[in-house]
């Protein structure tokens, strides 16, 4: 017959799973936070944004040529005045572009006879993201029809733009070839930032240029995120150090 022997009760369990202590829980939850800070940032920015490759300098000094941008993905209907989108129309060889919107559909836009200064609706426009003021190139006007688009770049004496195709519809783009509306400079590295918005048509009535999306915010919660994986992580390793050594002291 059998006999059952007791374990003593003042003595543990050999196999019982050690307790995690309140450090470690909070190392877990902090680790786990930053997983979906940095995932989440980063995801957003995937799914809304596009990088493009700026071909000429024809929007310098705002973007040059061989930048690589950020373009939020956007519909034609919610671009406005002011706006620098990537598009593409075949009536202008189908070839991606990046310029900057300067009238839509009902405008009028045209440049005055004595300084070539751009109006739209018979008013002049500030425009302090030009590469140079002053002279812009030959004078013209035209109506923008509903659902286009006209569209310049800033550096208005080495762009071809709208001006250029003046006898296809007035050298205007159908709203549904712009792809997405550029809101930051990726690379190079020392140009990186965010896309300053032009307040330059905001007094105009209609669309002006559109406030900027989730960019900055899924970029800061991506990079806190991977900060607190790092500092969590650097912070528990030198805590289990610590405790190794106590233990080792102690034995």
């Amino acid at each position: 017959m059998s006999s059952v022997v007791e374990q003593p009760a003042d003595c543990p369990a050999t196999d019982a799973p050690p307790r995690r202590g309140p450090a470690a829980v909070l190392q877990g939850i902090a680790l786990a936070l930053g997983l979906v800070l940095m995932i989440g940032g980063f995801a957003l920015i995937a799914i809304d944004y596009r990088p493009y490759k700026v071909p000429t300098a024809s929007m310098s000094p705002a973007l040059q040529a061989g930048d690589t941008v950020l373009a939020r993905k956007v519909g034609g209907g919610a671009i406005g005045r002011g706006d620098v989108v990537v598009f593409r129309d075949q009536a202008w060889g189908g070839e991606l572009m990046v310029k900057r919107v300067v009238a839509v559909g009902g405008d009028t836009v045209a440049t005055t006879d004595s300084d070539h200064r751009l109006t739209v609706n018979g008013r002049p426009v500030e425009e302090p993201y030009l590469a140079t003021q002053g002279r812009q190139g030959e004078s013209f006007s035209a109506t923008v029809p509903q659902g286009r688009l006209f569209l310049l770049g800033d550096n208005r004496v080495g762009s071809l733009d709208s001006r250029t195709h003046l006898e296809v519809e007035g050298g205007t783009v159908p709203t549904t070839e712009v792809e997405a509306r550029v809101e930051a400079i990726l690379q190079p590295f020392g140009r990186m930032g965010l896309l300053d918005r032009t307040t330059a048509f905001d007094s105009f009535a209609g669309p002006g240029a559109g406030e900027p999306g989730p960019l900055e915010p899924a970029a800061y919660a991506s990079v806190a995120g991977a900060a607190l994986i790092v500092v969590t992580s650097a912070v528990g390793g030198v805590a289990g150090l610590a405790r190794r050594l106590r233990r080792g002291r102690s034995s």
